[in-house]
């Protein structure tokens, strides 16, 4: 069982996004990492393999989805969980990351709560 900090992935092209939500976490204890891409963000979560990785659908380099699906499938990475984080607000498209095997679906529109309520949610269960 590791000790210490929380280690959260957040994957996202906007930067802005990308600050907001690291001094967000950083100020509730959890260590922040970012990827700008989908490749950096696959190649990120396989080396560092944090606890919770927060992932956005649209990304240049390869998609959320496929980024998903890549980890989720793969037995040394599948139990970490996975909030896709998205502009894309209808049913198809939580169906799709559903499918690629994220954990939630959580729209950018209406973040602000419910996303830090997941991420609690999922760390808790993983130090439990």
């Amino acid at each position: 069982m590791k000790m210490g900090k929380k280690k959260i992935l957040v994957i996202e092209d906007y930067l802005n996004i990308v600050e907001i939500l690291s001094i967000r976490l950083k100020s509730l204890g959890y260590d922040v990492i970012a990827a700008y891409d989908g490749k950096e963000g696959l190649n990120l979560a396989r080396r560092e393999k944090p606890d919770l990785i927060i992932l956005d659908v649209l990304l240049p380099k390869m998609n959320g989805y496929k980024v998903c699906r890549l980890l989720k499938y793969d037995a040394k990475y599948k139990h970490i969980p996975i909030i896709m984080l998205t502009s894309r607000e209808s049913q198809s498209n939580e169906e799709l990351g559903r499918e690629t095997g994220a954990d939630e679906y959580v729209y950018k529109s209406d973040h602000k709560g419910s996303l830090l309520k997941l991420i609690q949610k999922y760390l808790k269960a993983v130090t439990a």
